[in-house]
């Protein structure tokens, strides 16, 4: 840390040797400014409030020990005073000791002794600011903890009451700015708003539960000006990241901060409902727009359960858009909106069908529903998880049905994926599962829509389609390899379905 010093002397010689022959920065000093006597050099002190100031004695107009009792009578700031004097004016050193002042520089100063009393006053100094840094760390804890006691409604006792009281008259007004952010970013939001809190300014940060925080602040003017300069920083430097600011309705008294508290919890719940609030909120804007706490949802949870036995998506999209305009139109409070839609994914989950309860659960898992009433979750995040709940089972149950119908198709398929570059005939497929070739071939053309043989087709054409992409391999090879003997069906086949020869697909800019 550097410390200011403020030089005082008549003879400008002398001035001029402090500047230029002692090395200030390195000694952990910076030179504020100078003065030939003692009436200006206290005026210059009132002004630069220096933390060292080294003095002349025999000066015009006022001398320096006049000078150093003036200020002390004063008494406005603690200040360093070290006197600079010849060995024939010992006298002042004797009356400069009167005066509290232990540091005393001979004429002619050297740098080498001059550096060594510096470094002693350096170390005082040191010392005496991290006394100072304790007791108002001190003193700002103990103030925190009785405000963490009037936002808890905790009786306070009449000493306490009184250092409340003395804080709050300091200020014509209070208020409490809430800030609330991602668990990612809580610990470098915290930590970084701290150390914008003005210093000896009534701002104290306070815990609160997880990832909010609180800034209980006092102001004498109407505007919030003490903590715009904290609010316009976060919102620059978190302007891409969720971080939530509010500020309560302002009172009075700092013994009332419990109310301010109360509407910010209120105004930072107005996030919710989405991007039409842009920077931080304001009880005093929003006081008038308040949440609805009642909401019939019988009608809602029957048009989504309805949805969900047909299995009907679409339905069920309708469904959660009619409730997300019910909700805004009458502006539901967020935790209503949250309990009744955690209600009703939990309601639709019970329908996971019984061999398929791992898929059930993992759509818990990935939707996080015992997270949702505490996080940040916006109105339109929160639709759509419902939305994704709702699906996602619509699917596990058609996939549930899916699976039963199809029965030994599935396998078939299965097989004819791996063994269509072979020479594969229904008939072949008949022995291999044991069933009749009419019928086989029946039910094959029936689950999937087309005949076996335009299936098999299907899938040559498509992987000589890849292949003859790669360019490695003649088209007779490539007719070969996706199992095709005869080349000219592989031609015939090939065009039917894409339109074009082997060669000109091949040349085909794709």
């Amino acid at each position: 840390m550097k410390y200011r010093v403020l030089l005082i002397d008549d003879e400008p010689s002398a001035l001029e040797g402090m500047l230029l022959w002692i090395n200030w920065e390195e000694l952990g000093f910076e030179v504020c400014g100078t003065s030939s006597n003692g009436r200006e050099g206290l005026e210059l002190i009132r002004k630069l409030q220096p933390d060292l100031v080294i003095t002349d004695v025999n000066m015009p107009l006022m001398n320096g020990l006049e000078m150093i009792a003036a200020w002390q009578q004063e008494g406005s700031r603690e200040t360093k005073f070290a006197i600079v004097s010849g060995y024939s004016e010992f006298e002042y050193a004797q009356t400069a000791i009167r005066y509290g002042i232990s540091y005393y520089l001979l004429k002619p100063i050297f740098p080498e002794e001059a550096a060594e009393e510096l470094m002693e006053i350096y170390q005082e100094l040191e010392q005496e600011t991290r006394n100072r840094n304790l007791n108002q760390i001190a003193s700002s804890e103990e103030i925190v903890t009785l405000i963490k006691g009037l936002l808890h409604d905790k009786p306070a006792d009449q000493a306490d009451l009184e250092v409340l009281s003395r804080l709050s008259a300091g200020k014509s007004y209070w208020n409490f700015c809430l800030m609330q952010t991602e668990p990612a970013i809580y610990a470098e939001l915290r930590e970084r708003t701290a150390s914008m809190l003005i210093d000896g300014a009534p701002m104290f940060l306070i815990d609160l539960e997880a990832n909010v925080f609180g800034i209980v602040y006092g102001t004498h003017s109407d505007e919030e000006d003490e903590i715009s300069y904290v609010i316009t920083s976060q919102q620059r430097d978190y302007s891409k990241q969720q971080v939530h600011i509010a500020l309560g309705g302002r009172v009075t008294s700092l013994l009332r901060i419990m109310s301010c508290y109360q509407t910010a919890k209120e105004t930072i719940l107005h996030y919710f409902y989405g991007s039409e609030y842009s920077g931080f909120l304001s009880y005093k804007n929003l006081q008038n727009k308040p949440f609805s706490y009642h909401y019939d949802q019988m009608e809602l949870m029957d048009a989504m359960i309805r949805s969900i036995n047909t299995l009907d998506k679409s339905g069920f999209s309708q469904a959660v858009d009619s409730a997300a305009g019910s909700f805004r139109e009458m502006y539901i409070a967020p935790e209503t909106v949250k309990k009744i839609v955690i209600h009703i994914m939990y309601k639709i989950i019970a329908f996971t069908p019984e061999g398929s309860r791992g898929q059930g659960s993992s759509v818990v898992s990935e939707i996080r529903i015992p997270e949702i009433l505490d996080s940040m979750i916006s109105f339109e995040g929160l639709m759509n998880h419902l939305l994704f709940c709702g699906e996602a089972i619509i699917d596990i149950q058609l996939n549930e049905q899916n699976q039963k119908s199809r029965g030994i198709v599935q396998e078939i398929n299965q097989y004819i994926q791996e063994h269509y570059r072979e020479s594969l005939t229904i008939k072949q497929l008949s022995e291999i599962f044991f069933l009749h070739p009419v019928y086989l071939g029946q039910l094959l053309s029936k689950k999937n829509g087309l005949h076996f043989n335009e299936l098999l087709h299907n899938l040559r054409i498509e992987e000589a389609a890849r292949l003859l992409r790669e360019n490695k391999l003649r088209s007779a090879q490539v007719a070969e390899k996706v199992g095709y003997s005869n080349y000219s069906q592989f031609l015939k086949q090939f065009e039917k379905k894409m339109s074009m020869s082997p060669n000109e697909y091949r040349q085909a800019k794709f």
